[in-house]
Formats: C-alpha cells, structure tokens, sequence
C-alpha cells in the first residue's frame, strides 16, 4: 500500500516531531511512505476567514501533489477534515480533485479503520487524558457526539488501548469545544481563552499527566493556557503516544 504523508502547516512549523512519528509508525506497519515536499498548507485558515477563493490553488495543487496514492494520511483531524468535506466544493466538484480529497484520510482513522490494528510496539505508562477535538469527533465521526444521543465510541480510545502501561481516562463533557477554532480564538479572544481553561480544569481533575488527541492545534490552545495559568499539566500528539516504542 502506497500512501502519500500530508503534514499540515502549523504541524511541519511547531511540532515537526508528530510529523516525524506519523512516519515512523506507518513505516513500521510495512507501508511505502512518501512525503511529497512541496506540499503546503491546506487552505483552512482562508477558507475559515470568509477567502474561499484564495484556497482553491492550495487545492488544485494538494490534487496534483498527492494523485496515485492508495490514501493520503494527516496526522490531523481538522486539515483532513476541511480537505475532504470543502474541497469538493471549492473546486465546483472537480473529479479529480474529489477523488483525492475522498482518499484523504486522518491518522486515527486509517489505523482504526482500514488497517484495523490489533497490536503496536508501544509502551507509555502514563495516566493519559482524551481531548477529543470537534473536527475529529462531528466531521470525521472519531467518537460518538453525545448530542447525538448515540451508542458511544470511541476510536482514539481503541488504539490507546494497545498501548502497553497506559491508563486512558475522559474529562467530564468530554466532547465540548476548547475554544480554539482558529480564527476564533483570535477574533473572540475572551471566550477561547475562557472556554480552554474551563476544558483544561476538567482534565486536571481526571489527574492524568498528559493530554492527547489528534490534533496539535487544539492542544496547543490548551498548552498555552496551562502555561499562563501555571497549570501542571502535559500535552502529547497521539502520533507520539502510539509510536513510543519505536
């Protein structure tokens, strides 16, 4: 299986060791991997802004990059998110770029399932808390809504637990917002700042050492708030976690 790895902006500037994880774990499956250099960013945060039209050669561009792939993965909910569900629309359902946007997977979702994984060679022993981000959890369908009122899963749990040592617990209101929302938390400052810290107290009282989930935006959100707040807590890419023995 050849899969083409898109490493999102904010990712490949901050925290370029999630992207060097995603790799060596997928490597470590037997994949052929490939990092097409001159990819960019995906066109979220224009596309968020009210400029759709300036995200559409970042589209055309992400079509051309990663055409011939089985799938394309993104250790990202939300980039693969916007990739998948806006594309088609930017590009006025241009076939080609659909059909790459469709095989655009996120991390979670191509472990959990299309290889299905039942076992990793990693080992955190570590009290982990679950963020579950909004992109992951209503566009991606990662964890079950609790305002859906459905049978609940979820799937970034499934694969902390083939971690070996690892004790996973959940926040209470699990699946409620941060507050980052990209631009939000710069047009409403006051609110995500608020709505981070009152997510943050909640996984403080789990009494876990780390926070994970699958997006380094919104953990970056928190780890700024804990930072300020002078809250003891650490914050860790799920990539991270499942490639720990690596």
């Amino acid at each position: 299986m050849k899969i083409g790895l898109f490493i999102p902006c904010y990712v490949d500037a901050l925290y370029p060791e999630v992207g060097v994880s995603t790799y060596k774990l997928l490597t470590s499956l037997g994949l052929e991997v490939d990092y097409p250099e001159k990819q960019t960013c995906c066109g979220q945060p224009m596309g968020n802004a009210g400029f759709q039209d300036m995200a559409k050669p970042l589209a055309k561009n992400y079509a051309k990059l990663f055409d011939g792939f089985d799938y394309v993965v993104a250790p990202s909910a939300s980039c693969t998110a916007y990739v998948r569900h806006f594309y088609p629309q930017l590009s006025g359902n241009s076939p080609h770029i659909c059909e790459v946007a469709g095989r655009t997977v996120d991390l979670v979702e191509f472990l959990h399932d299309i290889l299905k994984v039942e076992k990793l060679p990693a080992r955190f022993p570590h009290k982990v808390s679950v963020h579950n981000s909004c992109h992951g959890v209503r566009e991606l369908g990662l964890a079950a809504p609790s305002e859906r009122n459905v049978p609940p899963y979820n799937k970034v749990i499934d694969l902390l637990k083939l971690v070996d040592g690892i004790t996973v617990v959940e926040p209470q209101r699990k699946d409620e917002c941060c507050g980052f929302g990209g631009m939000f938390s710069i047009e409403e400052k006051a609110v995500s700042c608020q709505m981070g810290l009152d997510k943050l107290k909640r996984h403080a009282e789990t009494g876990a050492e780390f926070v994970t989930g699958p997006d380094s935006s919104c953990l970056m959100h928190l780890e700024g708030i804990a930072k300020k707040e002078g809250i003891d807590m650490k914050f860790i890419h799920l990539a991270q976690i499942l490639s720990s023995g690596l």
